[in-house]
């Protein structure tokens, strides 16, 4: 039971499920008013995870026969293991995405429940059925679904949206592509193999390398203008500009070398670089620290 458990767990990606948690969490910090109603908050929480997790399970439904011939994915992934059925796979991730719209409307509003609902439809058929399999473009299109964890639940707290959950979206928006690519890189052979259009085989690894470079300035110089649209304080500011430095080095370090060690380091680092960014955000927002 524990096993069968854990593959369906494994089916939302809960690496990827935590990050959108820690993006979600930082939006309703920021915000505030949930902070008043603790039991609602973790509602919200819980039902973003829903979010994520369904579109994730989705996306696993539908490229269970790529992920077979992916040596990356192959032997840690439930479908291709054999660990769940792909009708119990496709079952369970429209369940927990209608809960989640469920869920979102009881807690929230109709908003957010839209969003969410629209998130889910975006990546598991917009991105992984169209974009994926069809445009150099997938991972800069569909990292919008990705980005909208901050926006459903500011939506779900205040019913509506501000600058602030579009920043934080631009963000997430911005921090994709790098992320993604670098990624890209170290495993381009696996995407070669099942024909999937990922920038390193269609443009080649030295535009890709100066695009992860382009992007990340783009992305390091948003989280630094943060602080002066009212939106993030004293303890952001520093990690932004020490990670971002870091972030940046890396890139450019990357595009240098050239070599999977380095593009590794860009997808590791990134990993922690977004989750530390948003742990300053909500540090930010519980101490209040203003940097202007």
């Amino acid at each position: 039971m524990s096993s069968r458990v854990s593959s369906y767990i494994q089916l939302t990606k809960p690496r990827i499920v935590l990050l959108v948690l820690v993006t979600a969490l930082a939006a309703l910090v920021m915000e505030g008013s949930l902070l008043r109603e603790p039991g609602r908050l973790l509602l919200v929480l819980f039902a973003i995870t829903l979010v994520a997790g369904s579109a994730n399970a989705f996306n696993q439904y539908f490229e269970r026969d790529l992920d077979a011939q992916m040596a990356r994915t192959r032997t840690r992934r439930p479908l291709p293991l054999q660990h769940v059925t792909a009708r119990s796979a496709l079952v369970f991730a429209i369940a927990i995405g209608a809960a989640s719209v469920a869920m979102l409307f009881w807690v929230g509003n109709a908003l957010s429940a839209w969003l969410a609902l629209g998130t889910i439809l975006f990546y598991g058929f917009g991105y992984t059925l169209w974009l994926k399999p069809r445009t150099v473009h997938n991972i800069v299109i569909g990292g919008a679904a990705g980005a909208m964890g901050p926006v459903i639940a500011w939506a779900a707290a205040s019913g509506g949206l501000t600058l602030a959950p579009v920043l934080l979206f631009l963000i997430i928006f911005l921090w994709t592509p790098p992320h993604f690519w670098a990624l890209a890189l170290c495993v381009k052979e696996d995407y070669r193999k099942v024909r999937i259009p990922m920038l390193p085989l269609v443009r080649g690894d030295a535009e890709t390398y100066r695009q992860i470079e382009i992007y990340s300035v783009a992305l390091v110089a948003l989280t630094l203008a943060m602080p002066f649209l009212r939106t993030g304080g004293l303890i952001y500011a520093v990690l932004a500009l020490g990670l971002g430095a870091v972030f940046v080095w890396k890139a450019v370090r990357a595009r240098r070398l050239a070599t999977v060690g380095s593009a590794w380091e860009v997808f590791g680092f990134s990993i922690l670089y977004l989750f530390v960014l948003f742990l300053g955000l909500i540090a930010d927002a519980i101490w209040r620290i203003p940097i202007l």
